[in-house]
């Protein structure tokens, strides 16, 4: 079982594509991690600042958890067209993205898991911490983090300038 983490960005659905040309004919479990409404207030600078009344705190939850399911089936549909044996899960993060990665690869017993990477570098990554880097440091089996396709691009025309220069 390979455990595909899935936010509907870019990167990661070159991580589905890259991973369906390495390891396709696995079965596969494509997650996306959603975060509580209260989770997110609590880690906000705001905190709770919002008037009471005005939000329904189930309703936000259960419309994040639906558009998380939404998201994960779509990953799980890319999933299938690369190849793979792929089914949806979708959990709730209550400390970090990549604890919940790391928990659900556990429950599913999964072999590896599949990250995108944005390649981040300098402040960025400082100020927005780094989800793949964190469950590769974390990770009990092993991780494959596939970088951004803009940021491979870039580099592998640095390197064919690099290597024209020697």
């Amino acid at each position: 079982m390979i455990l595909i983490a899935y936010d509907g960005s870019t990167d990661a659905k070159a991580a589905i594509e890259q991973a369906g040309e390495l390891l396709g004919s696995h079965p596969a479990t494509v997650l996306t991690v959603w975060q509580p409404f209260a989770e997110l207030m609590a880690r906000t600078p705001l905190g709770f600042g919002f008037a009471p009344g005005v939000l329904n705190i189930e309703e936000t939850d259960d419309a994040s958890r639906s558009a998380a399911e939404r998201l994960a089936g779509e990953g799980a549909e890319l999933a299938r067209q690369s190849g793979f044996n792929a089914q949806w899960r979708a959990c709730t993060e209550l400390t970090t993205t990549a604890n919940a990665i790391l928990d659900e690869a556990q429950a599913v017993d999964a072999s590896a898991i599949v990250v995108g990477s944005r390649g981040l570098t300098g402040l960025k990554s400082m100020l927005l911490g780094s989800v793949s880097h964190a469950v590769l440091q974390h990770a009990d089996r092993t991780v494959i983090v596939v970088p951004s396709p803009a940021v491979a691009d870039a580099r592998k025309r640095r390197h064919e300038r690099s290597a024209a220069s020697r």
